[in-house]
Parts: structure tokens; C-alpha cells; sequence
């Protein structure tokens, strides 16, 4: 059974993806931060259906969490052999007004943490010669967001990373992936479109917001074997929204 690490597993995309996941016979190891009772309800949910998921709390903008979650998981599942970055902060302020602390906080949780968990789960995959990594970068690392420059540079320094992990680890097998969601039914997303949403759709060529499952199937087939020759892609889900 494969063992899979979810990063803000608890809501949204992620809670649909770790619910996409164990339904493929993979164990799931469900990271979050704050949301304690969302993680509970999802893995109490799943494990009563005969699934396997277990919950880990972290962090992920302090030091030293993304290697300490790994270790978690693994005393706990094993070596992970899909990881999922989804993990992700946003806040609003323009450049002109926004602190160190901010940007610091949408970087190190957006970005760094991402690069410190695949330097932390890669080797296992190396010497498998065997591993999926998806990174969930955003529609706005492409286009830019007025009032979210830091979080924008994070998810555009996400393709960067896909790119160079994708070209380091091929030849061992290991294919490494981005997924950049559009506009989603998620809070972060419902919280933002008020007295928007009109223009949203009328922008979307599909005249619609998507579905966090519809997010999820495509991290599913990346973390499949049905996805074996595809590697330092970066793969939109936005119902037309960006196109190329």
C-alpha cells in the first residue's frame, strides 16, 4: 500500500484530495494546522469506511515542522511515496503596506515548506525508484494578484521548484508536478468573491466555479501509475480562466 503525506488536508482541496486518495488503496497521512476538527471529522469518516488515514498536526511556517511531520509519518505510516503540497496561506495587503511578517508568512508556508518536504521525502523515493510529488501552485503565479504579491511570488516560485526537482529526479523515477487551481468553492475563495462573482464567471469560459474534486481527480491521476510519463508539468484547472 502506498503511503501519501497531504498538506493542508483538513478543508478545500485537500480535504478532497485526501478523500480522493484513500479511495485508491493508499494510506494517507492528513497534515494540518489549525484545523483540528475538520481533520478529525474527515479521518474518523474515512477510517469507518474501511480506509486508512491518520491525522498530524504542524506549522509549516516554523522551523524545522516540515522535516519533523516527515518523521512523524513515517514512524507512523512508513516512507511517503506521494506527497502532496497544498499547504497555503493568503492575505491581503499591497505591496506598499505589507510587512516583513507577511510576506515572511506566505513564503515560508507557500514555498519553503514545500521545498523542505521534498528534500525530506525524496531519498526514500529515489531509492525505490519510485515517487509522485504535485505541487498546488495557483492561476495568480501566471497572471499576478493585485493585494497579493507575496502570495503570487510563492506560487510562481513553486513552478520553479516543480521544474528543477522534475529534472533532478527523473532518471530515479520520481516524477514531480504542479497543479494550478482557478477559481474553487473553497472558503479562501468564497471569503474574496463578494460582490465579485459576476465578473468571475463572465472571465471563465466554462461560466462556473470548479469543485474541489475537480481539483482532486487531477491530483489523483498525477499520483497513479496512469501518470508515469508525465514530469515538470504544470497543469491548469481553471475551467479556461488561463489558457497555455
Amino acid at each position: 500500500m502506498k503511503v501519501a503525506l497531504v498538506t493542508g488536508g483538513a478543508t478545500g482541496i485537500g480535504a478532497a484530495t485526501v478523500q480522493s486518495l484513500a479511495a485508491q488503496d493508499t494510506s494517507v497521512a492528513l497534515q494540518y494546522s489549525s484545523s483540528q476538527k475538520e481533520a478529525k471529522q474527515i479521518a474518523d469518516q474515512l477510517n469507518a469506511q474501511g480506509f486508512k488515514v491518520e491525522i498530524f498536526q504542524a506549522d509549516l511556517s516554523q522551523k524545522g515542522a516540515a522535516e519533523n511531520l516527515v518523521a512523524q509519518v513515517k514512524q507512523k505510516l512508513g516512507d511517503i511515496d506521494i506527497l502532496v503540497n497544498n499547504a497555503g496561506v493568503m492575505s491581503d495587503a499591497s505591496i506598499i503596506q505589507m510587512s516583513d511578517d507577511l510576506w515572511d508568512e506566505a513564503i515560508n508556508v507557500n514555498l519553503t515548506a514545500a521545498f523542505k518536504l521534498i528534500r525530506a521525502c525524496a531519498p526514500s523515493m529515489v531509492s525505490k525508484k519510485w515517487g509522485r510529488v504535485i505541487n498546488i501552485s495557483s492561476q495568480v503565479a501566471l497572471t499576478g494578484s493585485a493585494n497579493h504579491a507575496h502570495y503570487a511570488t510563492a506560487k510562481a516560485g513553486l513552478l520553479g521548484l516543480t521544474y528543477s526537482a522534475a529534472k533532478e529526479y527523473g532518471a530515479s523515477g520520481v516524477t514531480v508536478n504542479a497543479v494550478l487551481p482557478g477559481r474553487i468553492e473553497t472558503k479562501m475563495i468564497a471569503d474574496r468573491s463578494v460582490g465579485r462573482l459576476d465578473e468571475w464567471l463572465s472571465q471563465t469560459p466554462l461560466n462556473r466555479l470548479g469543485r474541489p474534486d475537480e481539483v482532486a481527480a487531477m491530483i489523483n491521476f498525477l499520483a497513479s501509475d496512469a501518470s508515469s510519463y508525465i514530469t515538470g508539468a504544470a497543469i491548469n484547472v481553471n475551467g479556461g480562466l488561463v489558457m497555455g
